[in-house]
């Protein structure tokens, strides 16, 4: 009877999105709302600003070594510090976004980095290089964690993965950027060089911060201030029919623990909504699901840089160096690839993401990124120890940098941003988002600042050995800990997650039913 009670909701559901999806092919096909889609890529770009200053610095550090005469730790501190205040930046983004919006914080971070830039561009000196590189990281973890988390907030459930990925698309396409910068302005006089193409990575920051004022608030953010009228608004716009803003309206107003039939323009909170109180409801007292969620959203943000993407982009010209390429416009040139070969890839994940899965998808990233760690340190190990200069252990190591760069692009990175984004219950969102960011620059810092201290101690193909070890526990910790996503609206993630086996069964059960009543993934989909 209970079974038949479940079956009998799902196919209700799956009636009730029939009529949301009108039924229509047209509609059908409408997957993704035009304007969610151009909102969601101008809040993206601010992710090309990280992407950017990540990219140029692999080459400056080059140039900047040379000109300002510093040794491998000032140049390990100079990589790393950026992450150690974007840390600081993505802790207070939480907080800044519950009080002040998403839109607005994005302004913010865009002209926090743009202050910084100034100043990296200006590199009278050392010092005066480091404090812009400081300033730059508060920006960029502001930026790291508001852009998933708009991204999610403002799309529908059949297109979250696509445009939830879409910072990490700008990441990457900004460290292409970087690295063609490096190539072209490299042969510029030294002592202006390096400064052009620091400073050059402000201008796009004022467009942007310009370009964010047009965009709506995040909806839901708007229901958990109270402002139904406008959440509405924003609602209609971002939906593809009256119908499914209004289903929408309904599950944010029911997460916000709002009354389904109050519909007053304005609701006054009986309890505040600025965010206090949610460290103490993530940290202190989590409920079971809670807890599972954040697991999740550390680990997965913890794995994407301690299995070793960061020592691969920041440090590239060093390993192909180490592979045998000596001169300086081939090392640049070779990052070029490396800078185009994640654009590509990580365009084809935005394409997977919502067809494929993310678990799945997750999975076969990271058992990629395994073999390529492994090929690569080999590679690296083998030149390490030959007298004389062996091209097929050069062609290894090429290879094996532009297979892991791929694998990671097609799948942990993207996947990372997408997840954590949209697996916290609304009024958790932001803060619970900010943690994984925190976790992801600590470790990110980590990496950036000991990766020649570590290459020299254990040598550099042991270096890769180690990462390719992480990256085995990384594939354990996804398989067991982290379910599918896909499919599931945001206010269901908490449900999700307090019954994992059952929840994942319910979900693979609920999509066969809805296919043999014809309506297939897309009424999951709109559920």
């Amino acid at each position: 009877m209970d079974q038949d009670t479940k079956n009998g909701g799902i196919i209700e559901s799956a009636e009730k999105a029939s009529v949301v999806s009108m039924g229509t092919e047209k509609v059908e096909k409408e997957k993704r709302n035009k304007y969610a889609f151009a909102c969601a890529i101008v809040a993206s770009m601010i992710s090309i600003l990280l992407g950017y200053d990540t990219g140029v610095m692999s080459g400056a550090m080059l140039f900047i070594k040379e000109d300002l005469h510093i040794n491998d730790i000032q140049v390990e501190i100079l990589a790393g510090i950026l992450n150690i205040c974007a840390l600081v930046g993505s802790c207070a983004a939480g907080r800044t976004s519950d009080w002040i919006g998403r839109r607005k914080t994005i302004v913010l971070s865009a002209l926090i980095f743009l202050a910084g830039a100034i100043l990296m561009g200006i590199g009278v000196s050392y010092a005066v290089l480091m404090t812009g590189r400081c300033v730059a990281g508060v920006g960029v973890g502001f930026a790291l964690m508001i852009a998933p988390v708009y991204s999610a907030e403002i799309s529908s459930t059949s297109s979250r993965g696509f445009l939830t990925s879409l910072p990490e698309v700008c990441i990457s396409s900004g460290i292409l950027l970087g690295y063609v910068s490096n190539y072209l302005f490299g042969k510029l006089p030294l002592r202006l060089g390096w400064r052009v193409m620091l400073g050059i990575g402000g201008i796009p920051s004022i467009a942007l911060a310009i370009g964010v004022l047009a965009m709506p608030e995040s909806p839901r953010w708007l229901v958990m201030q109270g402002r139904l009228g406008d959440a509405k608004k924003v609602l209609l716009k971002v939906s593809n029919t009256k119908q499914e803003s209004e289903l929408k309206l309904r599950e944010i107003k029911k997460a916000a623990g709002i009354d389904d039939n109050c519909n007053e323009e304005v609701v006054k909170f009986a309890h505040t909504t600025r965010g206090e109180g949610v460290w103490k409801e993530l940290l202190l007292r989590p409920s079971p699901a809670v807890r599972r969620i954040l697991i999740a959203a550390i680990g997965i943000h913890f794995f994407e840089h301690t299995t070793g993407i960061e020592a691969v982009v920041l440090y590239s010209p060093r390993i192909f160096k180490k592979a045998g390429i000596q001169t300086k416009n081939m090392l640049l040139l070779c990052t070029v690839f490396v800078g185009i070969t994640k654009t590509c890839f990580i365009l084809v994940a935005t394409f997977l993401l919502d067809k494929v899965g993310r678990r799945r998808l997750l999975l076969t990233s990271v058992g990629g990124m395994i073999v390529s760690l492994a090929g690569l340190g080999l590679g690296l190990t083998i030149v390490d120890h030959s007298k004389e200069r062996l091209m097929w252990a050069v062609s290894l190591c090429i290879a094996t940098v532009l297979s892991f760069v791929a694998f990671f692009s097609i799948g942990l990175g993207p996947i990372t941003w997408v997840y954590s984004s949209e697996i916290f219950p609304l009024r958790l969102r932001a803060q619970g988002a900010s943690i994984g960011v925190a976790v992801n620059r600590a470790m990110n810092a980590t990496i950036s600042m000991t990766f020649i201290s570590l290459y020299k101690a254990i040598t550099i193909g042991g270096a890769f050995f180690l990462f390719a070890g992480v990256a085995v526990v990384a594939w354990v910790f996804f398989y067991f800990f982290l379910p599918e996503t896909k499919g599931r609206s945001l206010e269901e993630m908490e449900e999700l997650f307090s019954k994992k086996k059952s929840s994942s069964m319910k979900v693979e059960g609920g999509e066969k039913e809805m296919k043999q009543v014809g309506l297939g993934n897309s009424a999951t989909l709109s559920v």
